[in-house]
């Protein structure tokens, strides 16, 4: 299936690392001019180069693999990124991020912040700060891109859920309870936004291996297991339900997203879609 974004503007938030960049980098592969969003300009930056950078070692690879007879895969030979800095979980930072780029026809938001902490523990201030950042922040960017998509009768408009929006984790309900509230909001948005063309969507990620996902499986379980080992441990622990029974790579939550984002994807809009290794025990989300 070959997804071709070419001419299209996407932003991504929290995309310097993790599954954001692999967003980032998936919509890029797509053909599309794609924001990459951090705090921290000199974040930005060192994302952009790295990503780059991948982009290059894969060409590399796919070159001598072609030469071989395998085919080439229609990526672009150089990624159109734009560095977009700005903390959005404020309003200072939305601002800065709006003017940076004024028009998007792909919105992804995909910031958010987790981390255990026992329940009877988590500080009002805690409990706000959770929803600024993973709930928050998506619908102020959501208010402020969704005018310009209508009027323009296209756009797609997606937020990174998690399956602790239905499997709510005893050790961080406080992010568990914001993961649930995007897939309300998603679910608003895309009554807002009926018959215009623009879809909106969530995306519930299951357990996926990242930096900061590392940091907490050695949160939960013994620090001086090497990583595989941890991870098999982590996950019998603490996510035995779990079909797939190993993290998600963050590439394969990010073509999800990459599919919704396209044009192929145009009768799929108010869905929360799973690509959690069947990690939540349902058959409905």
């Amino acid at each position: 299936m070959r997804i071709d974004l070419s001419g299209k503007t996407a932003l991504v938030t929290g995309s310097t690392q993790g599954i954001g960049a692999a967003i980032a980098t998936g919509l890029a592969r797509a053909g599309a001019r794609v924001g990459v969003n951090g705090r921290k300009e000199g974040s930005v930056t060192t994302a952009i180069e790295r990503m780059e950078a991948e982009r290059a070692e894969r060409d590399e690879r796919a070159a001598a693999e072609q030469a071989d007879g395998a085919r080439a895969d229609g990526a672009p030979s150089r990624f159109d990124l734009v560095a977009v800095p700005g903390d959005v979980s404020t309003e200072e930072g939305c601002e800065q991020v709006l003017r940076a780029l004024p028009h998007v026809d792909v919105l992804v938001n995909n910031l958010g912040i987790f981390g255990a902490t026992p329940a009877l523990d988590i500080t009002d201030d805690e409990w706000r700060r959770y929803f600024e950042v993973n709930v928050l922040a998506a619908v102020r960017l959501t208010r402020a891109y969704l005018p310009g998509m209508r009027e323009r009768g296209w756009g797609r408009i997606q937020y990174i859920a998690s399956d602790s929006a239905i499997v709510v984790p005893a050790e961080m309900i406080h992010y568990g309870m914001t993961k649930t509230a995007l897939l309300a909001v998603s679910r608003g948005f895309a009554k807002e936004a009926a018959g215009s063309g623009v879809t909106v969507n969530s995306v519930i990620a299951g357990p996926t291996h990242t930096g900061g996902v590392e940091e907490f499986v050695y949160q939960l379980v013994d620090r001086e297991l090497p990583w595989e080992e941890a991870q098999r441990e982590f996950m019998r622990r603490h996510r035995p339900q779990s079909l797939l029974q190993r993290l998600i790579e963050p590439e394969e939550i990010a073509n999800m997203v990459v599919y919704l984002s396209s044009p192929l994807a145009s009768a799929t809009t108010g869905g929360a879609l799973r690509v959690d290794g069947g990690y939540v025990d349902s058959i409905l989300p």
